[in-house]
């Protein structure tokens, strides 16, 4: 909100824009990266609508049969979909899954970009080749012109230095003791006191998200308090099927269902019942066990993006009306199905490497 605010947000686009030249395709690569990265640290939804404006006079440039348009429209939800993966508060289904990354299988937020960054850098590539392959533009030279200027008032000054603070102390989490929960509090503590953000700021905050994150985190100690989650795993006799039917049918399940509802909802639905086969079923012991299974499905949750109803970005490139559901859902389909198999292929790697 702060990046927003004090526009933060658009001129480091405007900055980290200007290496990718004026080829149509290497200007959808620097603005996917850009996305990309936005989304990991703030929401993905604010993320696409500030992209998507900045987008808008540059895909009117393209002629109204140029596949470009499509491409510069679809390339924005795809890429803040993606970078959410990346840190444990980019999604809210990594924050969900966090809760049950305790004890032994918790993970720190530096631990979480050592293997989430890498995830997100060959989705993203994935995704640009795949958009470029399906519609590439016509035309062969775009200007992205974006106005501003850094703000120099002593708040601005503040919010950038905050904003780097925060990120370094979530990064050095094994240094300084300090976990990532109460680092989040740094800039609350400091944009409230020094008024950066006020009560009308506040009132934009995405509260429903926040709740419905919390009602889901209540919901999943309520199954693992009352026994309800294992006596759910216990009635199905999963000892009896392979590790890999059960982690690819969880995955592949958690893909379906996040396409269709809110990956938030997806993940509160599904995680504490995922928790609770981890820790029952021996088997997937070899394979890393709740761990793995945790982040299999979390990570299928925000592959989810076939449909305009998948995730909030999606629904703002639908809008407007540059790309049509069946263009978003070819590419939503192929990206959730490899990325799928990909997270697979990085748990492997993890559990070889004795992480």
């Amino acid at each position: 909100m702060a990046a927003t605010k004090y526009r933060l947000d658009v001129n480091l686009a405007r900055v980290l824009l200007k290496p990718f030249g004026s080829d149509p395709k290497f200007v959808m690569l620097g603005l996917m990266l850009i996305t990309g990265i936005f989304s990991m640290f703030m929401s993905n939804t604010a993320t696409t609508a500030m992209m998507l404006s900045i987008l808008t006079p540059v895909i009117a440039v393209f002629g109204p049969k140029d596949p470009g348009r499509i491409a510069f429209a679809l390339c924005i939800p795809v890429a803040a979909n993606i970078g959410g993966i990346g840190t444990p508060i980019g999604t809210p289904p990594n924050a969900i899954a966090l809760k049950y990354l305790v004890g032994d299988n918790y993970i720190s937020f530096g631990e979480w970009m050592a293997f989430g960054v890498p995830f997100v850098v060959v989705m993203m590539a994935l995704a640009w080749m795949l958009i470029n392959f399906l519609y590439s533009a016509d035309q062969k030279k775009i200007e992205l012109s974006i106005k501003g200027k850094f703000l120099k008032t002593p708040k601005a000054i503040m919010v950038y230095i905050t904003f780097a603070l925060t990120i370094i102390l979530w990064l050095m989490g094994s240094t300084h003791g300090m976990n990532s929960y109460t680092v989040a509090l740094i800039p609350v503590a400091i944009f409230s006191l020094t008024g950066i953000i006020n009560k009308e700021d506040l009132k934009k905050i995405s509260w429903d998200v926040l709740w419905l994150v919390s009602g889901g985190i209540a919901l999943g100690l309520a199954l693992d308090k009352t026994g309800l989650a294992r006596l759910v795993v216990h009635s199905i006799p999963f000892d009896e099927f392979s590790p890999y039917v059960v982690l690819f049918g969880a995955a592949f399940l958690c893909l379906l269902m996040a396409n269709f509802m809110s990956h938030t909802a997806t993940a509160n639905l599904l995680m504490p019942i995922m928790a609770a086969l981890g820790t029952s079923m021996t088997s997937l012991t070899p394979l890393g066990g709740e761990l793995t299974l945790i982040l299999v499905v979390t990570f299928a949750a925000s592959l989810g993006m076939s449909l305009p109803i998948s995730t909030p970005p999606n629904a703002l490139a639908h809008a407007t009306g540059h790309v049509q559901s069946s263009q978003m859902a070819r590419v939503g389909v192929i990206l959730g199905v490899v990325g799928v198999l990909l997270s697979f292929v990085l748990v492997w790697l993890l559990h070889a490497v004795g992480i």
